[in-house]
C-alpha cells in the first residue's frame, strides 16, 4: 500500500479526526451494473422524500462535516463538503450523478449511503508518500468542478508532486478514469464513530467495491 499519513495538526482541531485509507490493484472499471443502479434509483427516492419536508442538515453526517469544517475554520456554507453537495443536487431534483464509470457511480453511492465525503484517486498519478493536512499557501489545484482550487487553511491531500485533493472536490490531475488500474480511496470518516466502527466501515466498503471491480485490496485507518 503506498504511505498514507495524517498530519498531526488535525486532531489539534478536531481530537477524533480518522481517515481510512483503501488501495485497490488490478481493478476491471466498467459501466455501473443494473443492480447497482436499481439500488441506487431505490435510495434516491427515499432521499428526496426525506429532503422534501427537511433540511439538508437533517443527517448526522453532514451537520458532522459541517462541524469539521468549523472547527478547523473553514465556512461550510461557502466550502462545503462533498456528500453533502450530493445530497443538495438531490434536493433540488437534480437526481444522482450516474456516470459510465462504475467506479465513480459506486463512490458517490458510498458517499450518500454513509454521509461522508469520500476521495478516490487514480494511483499512477500519484508519488508517494501521501500526507492529509491543512493546507498551505503554496497547495492548490485544478478541481473537478472546473477551477482552480486554493487550500491554504482546508483539509488537503497532498503527494510528493503538490496537492490533488480534499473532502470538497478532486483534482483532475489524479481523476479515476475507464481505464485505471490501480485506486487509492480515503473515507472522510465521521469523527463520532468508534474505532471498531471506523474498522469495519472501511473493511465492508472495500469488500462491496472489489465485488464490482475484482482485483485486490487492502486497508488502514489512520486515528
Amino acid at each position: 500500500m503506498i504511505e498514507v499519513k495524517m498530519h498531526p495538526d488535525l486532531q489539534q482541531y478536531v481530537p477524533s479526526f480518522k481517515i481510512g485509507c483503501i488501495q485497490y490493484e488490478s481493478i476491471v472499471i466498467d459501466t455501473p451494473p443494473k443492480e447497482l443502479k436499481g439500488r441506487i434509483e431505490l435510495f434516491q427516492k427515499t432521499v428526496e422524500l426525506d429532503l422534501s419536508e427537511q433540511p439538508i442538515t437533517y443527517y448526522e453526517g453532514v451537520k458532522e462535516w459541517r462541524q469539521v469544517f468549523k472547527q478547523i475554520g473553514v465556512d461550510p456554507t461557502r466550502h462545503r463538503p462533498s456528500h453533502e453537495a450530493l445530497f443538495r443536487r438531490l434536493k433540488q431534483g437534480k437526481g444522482f450523478p450516474f456516470s459510465d464509470s462504475s467506479a465513480i457511480v459506486l463512490n458517490n453511492f458510498f458517499s450518500l449511503y454513509y454521509q461522508m465525503p469520500i476521495g478516490m484517486y487514480d494511483l499512477e498519478q500519484l508519488q508517494g508518500p501521501v500526507e492529509i493536512r491543512i493546507g498551505e499557501e503554496k497547495d492548490e489545484y485544478e478541481g473537478l468542478n472546473g477551477r482552480m482550487n486554493h487550500m491554504k487553511g482546508k483539509i488537503t491531500n497532498v503527494d510528493q508532486r503538490r496537492a490533488f485533493g480534499s473532502p470538497m472536490v478532486d483534482s483532475k490531475r489524479s481523476a479515476v478514469a475507464l481505464e485505471t488500474k490501480h485506486i487509492l480511496q480515503l473515507l472522510y470518516l465521521r469523527p463520532s464513530l468508534s474505532d471498531d466502527d471506523t474498522r469495519a466501515l472501511t473493511d465492508n466498503i472495500g469488500e462491496m467495491f472489489q465485488q464490482v471491480h475484482g482485483g485486490h485490496v487492502e486497508t488502514a485507518v489512520l486515528s
